[in-house]
């Protein structure tokens, strides 16, 4: 294997996808428009060891989101909100991210880190399974965001699938999983989650009804386009 694609020397089971100076070349570009908010929410997740998309995943959620013309989002799984913060600047004072998350104490955080940035008005935050909150909510989105526990990735996908707009988007992180979708040999942080992973990706990329690309920045962002036609 070459420099870009080799495991890394710290650990064996993880590949990283785009080289990690390429990643901080972009870093450096999107950290122009540093929102203190937004930096102190990053630093809590540091320190916590919190898993967040970061600010290269975050901008292009955003500008996905501001492409497609998005105004109506649910997140499965939003932590604390740090995903919810860029889709909520896409959307417009008109729109709405709903959030779900099984913690209190996230829901909590995301409010008020929200509500600092000035964009609370336009969340609604929701605790339980997100799954279950996503089958009580009505109606149609123009961007489902997958976050959960990989495991249930392939459940996500199937709920989410016909409820997407013509249009719209499917988006889910972490579909690369440290590189172990490619590994013969792996260790899986949960039994199954990688097998799922794979199962989740395959779905969508043989379904006839959208388009699919896979993002490798970071862990890997899949984004799926139902069709218009």
């Amino acid at each position: 294997m070459d420099k870009l694609h080799s495991p890394t020397t710290s650990n064996p089971n993880i590949l990283i996808p785009v080289h990690p100076a390429i990643e901080n070349y972009m870093r450096v570009l999107v950290s122009q428009t540093d929102h203190p908010i937004l930096t102190e929410m990053e630093t809590v997740a540091k320190k916590n060891n919190f898993p967040i998309v970061g600010r290269l995943v975050g901008t292009f959620l955003e500008t996905l989101a501001k492409t497609t013309n998005a105004r109506r989002v649910f997140e499965f799984g939003s932590g604390y909100g740090y995903s919810a913060y860029w889709f909520a600047k896409a959307v417009g004072q008109e729109g709405n991210v709903i959030c779900s998350d099984g913690n209190p104490l996230n829901k909590e955080n995301a409010e008020k880190y929200l509500n600092s940035a000035n964009l609370g008005s336009r969340i609604s935050f929701h605790v339980g399974l997100s799954q279950e909150i996503f089958s009580k909510t009505e109606g149609l989105f123009d961007i489902c965001y997958n976050d959960v526990d990989k495991g249930q990735y392939p459940e996500v996908w199937k709920l989410a699938r016909n409820r997407i707009s013509p249009g719209g988007l499917y988006i889910a992180d972490n579909v690369l999983w440290h590189g172990r979708v490619v590994m013969e040999n792996f260790v899986d942080i949960a039994n199954g989650w990688t097998e799922a992973i794979m199962e989740h990706n395959k779905l969508i990329f043989n379904d006839p009804e959208f388009d699919a690309f896979i993002n490798p920045t970071r862990d890997g962002v899949i984004v799926a386009r139902r069709k218009t036609e």
